[in-house]
């Protein structure tokens, strides 16, 4: 784009001048030049063409002079870089530019060559600073749609990134959150819209303040359903660890939310929980238009598998033995081997517990029963009944004590 420079000043012969030393770049397109014979005609001016890159202007003029002008010029939103022209040896009012921010001077009578060569150099400078504005209303832009995903400290680092490194499709080894709301499509159906739309909003604002907690990755938010990654996209050695601690504290906040709601009549449903810890595919997938920070791959189709057997367990969280395995001091209890859709082989489940029912004699009792049935012994079924009889609010032992009644053999668990 050829920049355009306003003259300001009130000799009648200045105009011609200028455009007589300017001609050659003129007629290369290099540069474009207005003029005004005072403050006031400069403003007017720049009203009209907002794309004035520059001014230099004369002190001396009718009407409004340049001092005046220049403070007016530092008042407005897009400051015009200004060079202010006065009498030579004039340093009081060079000095009263210079406060008021003039960018640079020029004495009179004008040296056309210092003039030429001040020009350039305050262009240079207004494409520096442009370049400077350009960069940092694209780190803006790629923080806002960072923040969508990654917590602040991490969106802000990526946006910092020139590269996108971190960023781009990979394979790597990641743990993996789906949750889930029972009861959901009901809750659609049923609730003023405007009332669903401040629910959702409160739900899934707090969901991620706690996975961003956690140094999650929000990877997707469907409806109600929401997909976490950890390790992705840096490193963290500890990720099995920090998916089992996220999962707790989203089952903690997720069952206040519903305390809160029931206070307020509204039935929200149970949050489920699904955790799977293996190699997917992993990056941006929204091609040049759009950022969409994702995974796939089998270990995501685990993941949300597991939250869908919290259903039929009756449990809230379900994790796979691998994440189970790599979390540091993992407190929770079997569930058994789980058939899921899509897959051949069982898979070992458990029910990450907090630390005050792990500690629950309930928990000893159940994992006595469990070793029962895993071995065949027929002092499973009673086990499990006892621990229903004085625990009835327990929903896993209900689940394997109706199996056993049923004729179920073994721990393998044939999912729906």
């Amino acid at each position: 784009m050829t920049p355009t420079i306003l003259f300001v000043d009130d000799e009648p012969d200045l105009e011609a001048l200028i455009l007589q030393k300017f001609r050659r770049k003129i007629r290369d397109g290099l540069v474009a030049i207005i003029f005004a014979r005072d403050g006031l005609e400069a403003l007017e001016s720049l009203e009209q063409n907002p794309h004035v890159d520059m001014v230099v202007s004369d002190i001396n003029m009718p009407r409004m002079d340049g001092l005046s002008l220049l403070q007016k010029l530092q008042e407005a939103e897009e400051k015009k870089s200004t060079i202010i022209v006065s009498a030579y040896g004039d340093m009081s009012n060079i000095r009263t530019a210079m406060n008021r921010g003039a960018f640079d001077f020029l004495t009179k009578p004008i040296d056309f060559t210092d003039l030429e060569t001040t020009i350039e150099k305050t262009l240079r400078h207004i494409e520096m600073l442009r370049e400077v504005r350009r960069r940092q209303a694209e780190a803006e832009r790629a923080h806002a749609a960072l923040s969508r995903h990654f917590s602040p400290e991490l969106a802000k680092r990526l946006a910092a990134g020139s590269d996108g490194e971190g960023i781009e499709v990979q394979w790597r080894d990641v743990a993996v959150i789906f949750t889930d709301i029972t009861g959901f499509t009901s809750l659609v159906e049923s609730a003023a819209p405007e009332t669903l739309g401040a629910l959702l909003n409160e739900y899934v604002g707090g969901m991620t303040d706690v996975i961003f907690s956690h140094e999650g990755t929000v990877a997707k938010i469907i409806g109600d359903a929401i997909h976490v990654l950890f390790n992705a996209p840096g490193d963290q050695p500890d990720y099995a660890t920090r998916a089992v601690a996220c999962a707790h504290d989203l089952d903690r906040w997720a069952q206040e939310f519903c305390v809160r709601q029931k206070a307020r009549g509204v039935n929200f449903g149970t949050t489920r929980i699904g955790i799977h810890a293996g190699a997917a595919l992993v990056g941006n997938f929204g091609g040049n238009r759009f950022f969409d920070y994702t995974a796939y791959g089998d270990t995501i189709n685990i993941a949300a598998r597991l939250e869908a057997a919290n259903k039929q367990l009756g449990t809230r969280i379900c994790v796979s033995s691998g994440v189970a395995e790599a979390a540091a001091n993992f407190q929770g209890r079997p569930v058994g081997d789980l058939m899921l859709r899509g897959r051949s082989e069982p898979l070992r489940a458990f029910e990450p517990l907090p630390q005050d029912k792990f500690d629950a004699p309930a928990t000893a009792q159940y994992s006595e029963a469990f070793a029962r049935m895993e071995a065949g012994d027929a002092a499973a079924m009673p086990a499990f009944a006892a621990l229903v009889g004085m625990h009835a609010d327990d929903p896993l032992a209900g689940f394997h004590l109706r199996r056993l009644l049923n004729g179920a053999k073994g721990i393998r668990i044939q999912l729906d």
